[in-house]
């Protein structure tokens, strides 16, 4: 299946928690660079240490948007008063012998979290590694995101690796980083057990 085929169904619109706001999910374009810049600009630095770039960069959103032309992410945007509020990324491995494994990074602004949107990302971001036939997707985070952890944990996801002190912030503290992963491939034949069944169904 192609990027367009897994993605076919975006965009689309979502209510969050019980009457809560209302966000757009729409695929990232070239036309959303300064408004994905803004969203990254204004997050702690904190919630950027597991990511492999700098986002707040402008070359680095440039080679993210280079990375999509390419086929090599997918990114979803959440859009909310005319601004992103958060995303979800697959990417592929290029190596050959990791073609099977897909990587998901999540990120959500303060205001928006703990409404259901991580949730509704992560679901989203199945569809597509899905629809792209991944076998196995992983996730990282640093070890005191305990919130992203158990939402994570949540969707089936299970602590793979513990890698100490692997990274540092810009104060030079060094933090443990957590891999989790997720067994892609089974993830719709255990939908339902998860309750989350309903999202591949709309």
């Amino acid at each position: 299946m192609t990027v367009s085929e897994a993605t076919g169904h975006l965009p689309r619109r979502v209510t969050l928690a019980d009457d809560g706001p209302e966000v757009e999910l729409r695929l990232l374009t070239p036309s959303d660079r300064e408004a994905l810049l803004a969203f990254a600009r204004s997050l702690p630095p904190h919630d950027l240490l597991f990511l492999r770039r700098d986002i707040t960069d402008p070359d680095q959103i440039d080679r993210w948007l280079a990375a999509v032309a390419e086929g090599r992410y997918v990114t979803l945007l959440a859009w909310h008063e005319g601004r992103v509020t958060g995303y979800a990324t697959v990417s592929h491995q290029d190596l050959q012998w990791m073609r099977h494994i897909a990587e998901l990074r999540v990120l959500i602004e303060e205001p928006m979290r703990r409404l259901g949107l991580g949730r509704i990302l992560t679901q989203e971001a199945f569809r597509i590694a899905l629809g792209l036939g991944a076998e196995k997707m992983v996730a990282q985070m640093t070890i005191d995101q305990r919130d992203a952890i158990e939402a994570f944990r949540g969707m089936g996801f299970e602590p793979e690796a513990v890698l100490r002190d692997h990274v540092k912030d810009r104060d030079g503290r060094r933090w443990d980083l957590v891999v989790l992963s997720h067994d892609v491939a089974s993830f719709a034949n255990r939908a339902a057990a998860l309750g989350i069944d309903a999202a591949f169904r709309e």
